[in-house]
């Protein structure tokens, strides 16, 4: 075995298959032996990609439910990827991680912006990847409230991840998608920016004020309507 998995745990136990297909994307041979040696002992079916092509490629073809992006790849960033990827229908609901230097911190900031679910930073610890890869497929595993919600002419499909205004079409990030699915079940309800941080990232992400007001601008100019108000110093809600 390389020198790359020197310290880590070995199972001695069968490995039970989770079903689940994750993406990686990672210029650095050693990170992506690392990281799919890992993710294949819990269980996960892995694919790998070299440069930010090769995973638009591989992920047209397989269909990942999670992809893993490092930011800084040749050719295509981490980045770029992840917004090409939101633009194709057929990936609104699949996970992007970002792989990120320690010091990275505004393209932390700005990937999660894009509609990253999470970013993992480098040098990777595998017990906190396998950690925060987990901890995504059990958030999104939950029940969730299916059918379609009406609010005045916008219409949100939650089991779908498709939002129509008066009959049209219009494309959401995922997190874009969720924001607008919080403040829109409880009209009039004032959401607390530390309440939307926990419900929509979660506890063990850690993202800024500008993130939420990134979000809500984005969604105020694909909606095109003035039905989300901004509370000055507490937070957002969504008027009919």
């Amino acid at each position: 075995m390389r020198a790359a998995h020197s310290g880590l745990h070995l199972r001695n136990d069968p490995i039970m298959n989770t079903g689940k297909k994750i993406l990686i994307a990672d210029d650095e041979p050693d990170i992506l032996e690392i990281i799919q040696f890992n993710l294949q002992a819990e269980g996960y079916e892995v694919t790998t990609a070299r440069n930010g092509d090769e995973a638009l490629e591989k992920a047209k073809k397989v269909q990942p439910d999670l992809i893993i992006l490092d930011i800084m790849m040749p050719g295509k960033n981490g980045i770029e990827v992840c917004n090409l990827l939101r633009l194709n229908p057929a990936f609104r609901q699949t996970l992007v991680v970002f792989l990120t230097a320690l010091s990275d911190e505004k393209n932390e900031i700005k990937g999660l912006e894009t509609g990253a679910d999470d970013y993992i930073s480098k040098p990777i610890s595998p017990k906190v990847l396998v950690s925060k890869v987990n901890a995504l497929f059990r958030r999104v595993q939950k029940p969730e409230e299916k059918g379609i919600m009406h609010v005045g002419d916008l219409e949100i499909d939650r089991e779908k991840y498709i939002v129509k205004y008066q009959g049209k079409e219009i494309i959401l990030a995922r997190k874009e998608f969720e924001l607008l699915y919080l403040l829109a079940s409880k009209p009039g309800k004032v959401f607390l920016r530390n309440e939307i941080l926990n419900q929509i990232w979660g506890t063990d992400v850690i993202v800024g004020d500008r993130t939420i007001d990134v979000h809500i601008r984005k969604i105020r100019q694909k909606l095109n309507l003035d039905c989300i108000t901004t509370v000055k110093g507490v937070g957002y809600k969504f008027e009919r």
